[in-house]
């Protein structure tokens, strides 16, 4: 069974950091663009932060370049997102998502191109 877990969110104050991760099971990563989405209360799920099976290419919002960074271990069928520099409106449910789309560096943050998603993980940033 194909499964992808989230795992690192929390409570943070601004201007911390967290490190999410999004464990693979049931199928390998290394064939997969992976991305993390985020959903906040009333709005929609938007694109974080992306990046392309072979680790070549990824994609920031914009909102979040030189704070995130995404990154992939295939060793450890694991993909993270370190979150740096945190503020209240990165608050959200963040989610990672599967794309099937193997040796390629071509990368996409629409969410609707995704195929396996997680259950998500909750970030809050308050103090």
């Amino acid at each position: 069974q194909l499964q992808l877990v989230e795992s690192g969110g929390g409570l943070v104050q601004p201007g911390g950091s967290l490190r999410l991760s999004c464990a693979a099971s049931g199928f390998t990563l290394d064939y997969y663009a992976i991305g993390w989405f985020r959903q906040a209360p009333g709005k929609e799920r938007e694109g974080v932060s992306c990046i392309s099976s072979r680790g070549g290419n990824t994609n920031y919002a914009d909102s979040v370049k030189g704070r995130f960074t995404i990154s992939r271990d295939n060793a450890k069928n694991t993909v993270f997102l370190q979150m740096n520099s945190l503020k209240f409106e990165d608050t959200a449910v963040y989610f990672c998502a599967a794309l099937y789309f193997p040796h390629s560096d071509l990368v996409s943050c629409l969410p609707e191109n995704y195929d396996y998603w997680g259950q998500g993980t909750q970030v809050t940033v308050s103090s």
